[in-house]
């Protein structure tokens, strides 16, 4: 699945997408640490990057887990993130979570590749509940959310440990297929 707009495109990740992520991470460092620790450490160097991507095209293409790169389509630059992860098929269900570069904020981008991603989740993999999982300190997830008919449900306690180790509290929104 790939989506095309604007100036920018959304696919799935690619092996010789290494080294632009680890661009992408380095550089949006300070933005990923207290919600993307784990995609921050893990791409942190090259080589790093390289073993991965090298694990999600692996579950790409067993359809564990969606990891999708966002690019600007003139220079090819990685400049977002886009994961369905925490599959459930037996419940049919999954989570998706998004991350934008500080220069990109702001402009719909995220939201529109959410409205897509979701189309395709609850129409081609057939999944009955997509979760969006944000702090309350994050109103642009929220309302990234709240855009694409996602429902807040309740407060995850402690639920996502932060990059320091902290545990914070999260906030549950889901959206449903309909029927």
């Amino acid at each position: 699945m790939e989506i095309h707009f604007d100036n920018y495109s959304l696919a799935p990740i690619h092996q010789k997408d290494a080294w632009r992520l680890c661009d992408f991470v380095v550089s949006n460092a300070e933005r990923l640490k207290p919600y993307f620790p784990l995609t921050l450490k893990a791409n942190l160097t090259p080589t790093l990057a390289e073993i991965f991507v090298e694990t999600k095209v692996k579950q790409f293409a067993k359809q564990e887990e969606y990891l999708f790169t966002l690019k600007e389509n003139t220079n090819r630059t990685i400049i977002g993130l886009l994961y369905l992860k925490e599959l459930s098929k037996v419940n049919g269900q999954g989570e998706l979570a998004y991350c934008i570069g500080y220069q990109y904020e702001g402009k719909g981008i995220t939201s529109t590749l959410v409205s897509h991603i979701c189309v395709w989740a609850l129409g081609e993999l057939q999944l009955h509940t997509l979760q969006i999982i944000a702090h309350k300190t994050n109103p642009a997830s929220i309302g990234i959310a709240k855009k694409n008919g996602f429902v807040h449900q309740r407060t995850l306690q402690k639920s996502h440990q932060k990059y320091d180790g902290e545990f914070v509290d999260m906030e549950l929104y889901e959206r449903y297929q309909e029927k």
